[in-house]
């Protein structure tokens, strides 16, 4: 339903090399297309100039279309208009592509920078290793890369990352640094790194890029680390009453599943832990919902049901603003599904059908219910870190607001006051897919504010891989001294 902002929200643009297959779009084309692009935003983003002026944006456009003066394909047309989808610093304004032109040339051999970042604060830090070489360990503070501060590198590749805040920019960057420095740098052999040691010393040395087999070859090397599945499902008892509940992503994680939305499977996967819970006679919930990509609140609202009190609904207000592509990309989903006519596709459409473009209109979805009868009594906690998207977010803003339970870990770098909901329109003659905000929802408890679910108890995480999950460890030792 409305929680469906998936890691799609997350996607990098990249630029791919010609082949003979590709087709090459002439400049009349990829100029027509940015104008289209530009015009589609104003037209059916719910607020395009939050965070930057429409003569900010003028210029930009400005700029950029006299730098679109040759033949580009597809690929390197998503780069580009990336940049400019990226820049009103939303997160749900991205240019949705298949990464085509990094894969080929990953798949083709070629080389990257060879390691990932961590960055935390205003510090960046080695992340995982991509390479066998010594020298440099996760945990390092990473000062500088072919002599230029780290500083520049991260507001150069950050250009055209879609994200609402440097908080997500850094979560966004420890997946994408190589693949985002490829594309302002190109192919390179290798880098000069400069880092600082946790001990304080300094170091400098040249390091190879790395091909992906290589990077394989490392990380098989590399002693067993901890490290999140986020499509799990686990449900058990640990020791001192503790009912450990992982739901994995609020959608459906089958293999080949026809429909992502079908949450057969999953409700009496939730309804038997419960059951289970309660008859082992747990007097804490630990819901871990940490790299939890989110998904959809029909998955997400039966679980909440377990242990609320009283009706709910996750969000306070939301606001949607009506266009032509928003109204015809509802309607392509409901052409789709088939959805119930009281599902929220339906309501949209009603509500859509009655209003002028350009307008806003209020959606008012039911309130969830508690379950009758046999409900989880005990206390309930949260387990959430940077990496909490989407629908995990409103999971963990829902459980706060309505003093459901207590929240644990990291603040989430996805917003809980968000402008989201996102639908897509295609520009005419690429093709380029591009995603839009086209509603605020505002969270259950009225704040307005541009940040994530700011836990209750703070519990970092590790910068350097641990051979065992700390964090939980950390977690079960609040749970079990409260």
């Amino acid at each position: 339903m409305l929680g469906r902002l998936l890691a799609t929200i997350l996607i990098l643009s990249v630029s791919s090399p010609v082949t003979a297959a590709e087709t090459v779009y002439p400049v009349a084309a990829v100029r027509a297309d940015f104008a289209a692009l530009y015009d589609g935003l104003k037209e059916a983003h719910y607020d395009l100039y939050a965070h930057r002026s429409k003569a900010e944006y003028d210029r930009l456009h400005a700029e950029m279309l006299r730098g679109l003066d040759r033949p580009m394909t597809k690929a390197e047309v998503e780069e580009r208009f990336q940049r400019f989808a990226a820049y009103g610093r939303i997160a749900h304004a991205v240019i949705l592509s298949e990464h085509d032109g990094w894969e080929a040339y990953r798949k083709a051999g070629g080389r990257a920078f060879p390691f990932q970042i961590r960055p935390v604060g205003d510090r960046v830090y080695v992340g995982e290793m991509l390479t066998t070489q010594t020298g440099v360990t996760p945990g390092d503070e990473l000062l500088s890369i072919d002599g230029r501060q780290i500083a520049e590198w991260i507001e150069r590749v950050s250009r055209s990352a879609s994200a609402d805040t440097p908080y997500m920019t850094g979560a966004l960057l420890e997946a994408s640094f190589p693949r985002r420095l490829w594309l302002e740098v190109g192919p390179r052999e290798a880098f000069d790194i400069s880092v600082r040691k946790p001990d304080g010393e300094s170091a400098t040395l040249r390091m190879p890029a790395t091909t992906r087999n290589e990077a394989a070859a490392a990380e098989a090397a590399r002693p067993a680390a901890f490290a999140l599945n986020p499509e799990t499902r686990e449900a058990r008892m640990l020791a001192g009453g503790v009912a450990y509940l992982k739901p994995g992503p609020f959608y459906n994680v089958a293999p080949g599943a026809p429909d992502m939305w079908d949450s057969s499977t999953y409700i009496p996967f939730i309804d038997r832990a419960f059951e289970d819970f309660i008859a082992a006679g747990a007097t804490d919930l630990l819901v871990d919902l940490r790299d939890n990509p989110g998904g959809d609140n029909s998955f997400s609202d039966p679980m909440i049901a377990w242990f609320a009190q009283r009706p709910f609904r996750f969000y306070s207000r939301f606001e949607i603003k009506v266009s032509p592509q928003t109204t015809a990309s509802n309607q392509a989903r409901l052409d789709i599904s088939g959805a119930q006519e009281d599902g929220a596709s339906a309501r949209m459409a009603a509500l859509y059908a009655g209003a002028r473009n350009g307008s806003i209109v209020t959606l008012d979805l039911p309130f969830a219910q508690p379950r009758p009868g046999k409900r989880f009594t005990g206390r309930v906690w949260l387990l959430i870190n940077r990496h909490s998207y989407s629908n995990t977010v409103t999971v963990a803003a829902l459980v706060q607001d309505y003093g459901l339970g207590t929240v644990l870990g990291e603040e989430t770098s996805d917003m809980a006051t968000t402008y989201g909901a996102m639908e897509t329109f295609a520009l005419p003659r690429t093709g380029v897919k591009v995603g839009y905000p086209k509603a605020l929802i505002i969270r259950p408890n009225g704040d307005r504010r541009a940040r994530g679910v700011t836990p209750d108890i703070a519990i970092p995480s590790p910068i350097a891989p641990a051979a065992e999950d700390e964090v939980l460890k950390s977690a079960l030792a609040i749970v079990r001294k409260r």
